[in-house]
């Protein structure tokens, strides 16, 4: 589970970024697949939900992808500071373990799980 500290309290506000009719049906799409899936769910107007605003990266081979833009979010974050593990003591345990398991995590982004607190901004 995903909790972030931040040294403010909400809401956090940008302006929307403006986009083409292209960008702006890819990111229709998105949002509509998204819920679908029940990752998205829809707030109403909620003025302490503007955290982030989406942007559209559009690729060479024609296919866009949206990602958030937490600039603003991220200088309110408080860091955590767990150490990252040291690669030489992961693969001393892997190297005990009888199976090892990999998996392709499409939109692995959307399978985090964030404190409960977040879903009210």
């Amino acid at each position: 589970m995903l909790h972030v500290k931040i040294s403010s309290p909400p809401p956090l506000r940008r302006p929307a970024y403006p986009a083409n009719p292209r960008a702006r049906e890819a990111l229709e799409s998105y949002i509509n697949e998204l819920m679908k899936l029940g990752v998205l769910r829809k707030a109403g107007h909620n003025k302490e939900a503007e955290v982030t605003t989406p942007l559209i990266i559009t690729w060479n081979n024609d296919k866009s992808r949206v990602v958030g833009d937490f600039r603003e979010l991220n200088t309110y974050t408080i860091p955590d500071r767990y150490p990252i593990p040291r690669i030489h003591e992961t693969l001393t345990q892997l190297s005990k373990a009888r199976f090892i398991t990999s998996m392709a995590a499409l939109k692995v982004f959307h399978q985090n799980f964030l404190h409960l607190m977040l879903g009210n901004y």
